[in-house]
C-alpha cells in the first residue's frame, strides 16, 4: 500500500468540484433557515461513511436489486434538475416535511454524497488506487465540514441579495450538470 500524493490531488479535486460543496452554500443556508441548526459533525461523517461504503459496495448493490450505474446516475441527474429548478425559479417542488435536522437527509445525502459522487467514485475506482481515494474523501470531508460550520458567516458576509445571485447561478450550474450527467448515461 503506497499513497501517491499526485493521485490523491487529482482524485480530491474531482470529488471537490461533483460535491461543490462552495456551490451548495445557498442551499445549506435555506435548510439551516428552515430548520435551524445543522449538525455539520454529523453530516460530514455519514456522508464520509456512504462514500467509502459505496467506493466498496456500491457496485455490488446496485446489481443485487438489478440497477447498472448509468441508470443510478440517470436517477440522479432528475434529483439535481429539480433542485435546480427550485434554486433558480424560487419555487418548491418538493413536499416541505421540514425535519427536526437536515443532517442527514439532505445534506450528507444526496447533497454532499448524492448520485453524482457515488458515480464518480465507482469511476475513480477502475483507475486510481483505493487508499488514495480514501484520503481524497478525508480531505475533501474536513473542506465539507469547515463550509458546514461556517455556513453562519459566510451568509452574513454575503447577505440576502448575495445568497439570492448565489442561489440563482450556482442553480443554473446545478442544472447544466444535472443535464451534463443524464446525457453522459443515456448516451446522446
Amino acid at each position: 500500500m503506497q499513497f501517491n500524493i499526485k493521485e490523491i490531488f487529482t482524485v480530491g479535486m474531482i470529488l471537490f468540484a461533483v460535491i461543490d460543496i462552495v456551490g451548495s452554500v445557498p442551499i445549506i443556508i435555506d435548510l439551516r433557515q428552515k430548520v435551524g441548526h445543522i449538525k455539520s459533525e454529523k453530516a460530514s461523517i455519514v456522508a464520509m461513511l456512504l462514500m467509502i461504503a459505496f467506493l466498496f459496495l456500491g457496485e455490488s448493490i446496485l446489481n443485487v436489486i438489478g440497477i447498472d450505474v448509468s441508470s443510478f446516475a440517470i436517477a440522479g441527474s432528475f434529483v439535481l434538475f429539480f433542485l435546480a429548478l427550485e434554486m433558480i425559479l424560487g419555487i418548491k417542488l418538493y413536499k416541505d416535511d421540514i425535519p427536526e435536522t437536515a443532517s442527514i437527509v439532505p445534506i450528507a445525502f444526496p447533497l454532499i454524497a448524492g448520485a453524482g459522487t457515488m458515480t464518480s467514485l465507482l469511476s475513480l475506482r477502475a483507475e486510481y488506487e483505493v487508499q488514495n481515494i480514501i484520503v481524497a474523501i478525508v480531505l475533501n470531508i474536513i473542506v465539507v465540514y469547515a463550509v458546514l460550520k461556517l455556513s453562519t458567516k459566510i451568509e452574513r458576509i454575503l447577505g440576502s441579495g448575495g445568497i439570492a445571485i448565489l442561489r440563482k447561478v450556482f442553480g443554473i450550474i446545478l442544472l447544466a450538470i444535472a443535464i451534463k450527467l443524464f446525457r453522459t448515461n443515456v448516451g446522446f
